[in-house]
C-alpha cells in the first residue's frame, strides 16, 4: 500500500530496534507478549529464532532485527514478541517478531507521513509503507506483509507444521504405553 492509499487517520503499535522506531498497523497486530522461551528449529535461517506455543499453537518467532542487517535480539526485561498476522497466498500466517521494546499505540495523520525514501535500486525498500513524523522524529512504518519474502514465509508455516513436539509428562507416556499393551 503506497503513503497515496492512506487517506484516514489510522493508529500504529510502535517498537524499538537498536535506536530506530518502528511501527505496524495495529489491524495486523494480534497481541505482545512477554519474550519467554523459543524452541530452536534446525536448518533454518538464523533470523528464523524458532517457535513458541501460543494457547496450543506452534507459532515462528523471528528476529527483525537479524532480517534487518542488525545484530541478533537480545533477551531484557524489555523485549517482547509481537504476534502478527501476514497475508500469504490469500491465506493468514501468524507469527511472531521480537522488539527490543514495545512503546506505544499512536494515530497518524496522513499528512504526517511521507513516501519511503528511494535508497537506490539494489535496495529493498518494499516494506517500508511510509515514514511517520511525529515531535521532529521519524517512524518507519512498515507493511508487515512485504517484510518478509513468500518463500520465508511459506519457511515459517513448515515450521508451524514441522515443530517439534513438546515432551510428554511421565503419566501422558505412561498410560499411552498402558493403552498400546
Amino acid at each position: 500500500m503506497a503513503v497515496s492509499e492512506i487517506t484516514d487517520m489510522n493508529q500504529y503499535l510502535t517498537f524499538k530496534l537498536e535506536d530506530e522506531q518502528f511501527a505496524v498497523d495495529i489491524s495486523k497486530v494480534r497481541e505482545v507478549l512477554e519474550f519467554t522461551t523459543v524452541t530452536k528449529v534446525p536448518q533454518t535461517p538464523e533470523f528464523m529464532r524458532g517457535v513458541i506455543n501460543l494457547r496450543g499453537s506452534v507459532v515462528p518467532v523471528l528476529d527483525l532485527r537479524l532480517k534487518f542487517g542488525m545484530s541478533m535480539t537480545d533477551k531484557t526485561v524489555n523485549t517482547c514478541v509481537i504476534i502478527v498476522e501476514v497475508a500469504l497466498d490469500g491465506d493468514k500466517t501468524v507469527l511472531g517478531t521480537l522488539a527490543d521494546s514495545v512503546q506505544e499505540v499512536i494515530e497518524l495523520d496522513p499528512d504526517h507521513i511521507e513516501p519511503a525514501p528511494k535508497i537506490g535500486t539494489k535496495l529493498r525498500t518494499e516494506f517500508i509503507k511510509g515514514m511517520g513524523k511525529r515531535n521532529d522524529e521519524f517512524i518507519i512504518i512498515l507493511d508487515i506483509d512485504k517484510v518478509f519474502s513468500t518463500d520465508e514465509l511459506s519457511l515459517a508455516r513448515d515450521m508451524e507444521s514441522n515443530a517439534p513436539q513438546e515432551e510428554k509428562s511421565e503419566s501422558e507416556a505412561g498410560s499411552e504405553a498402558v493403552a498400546s499393551a
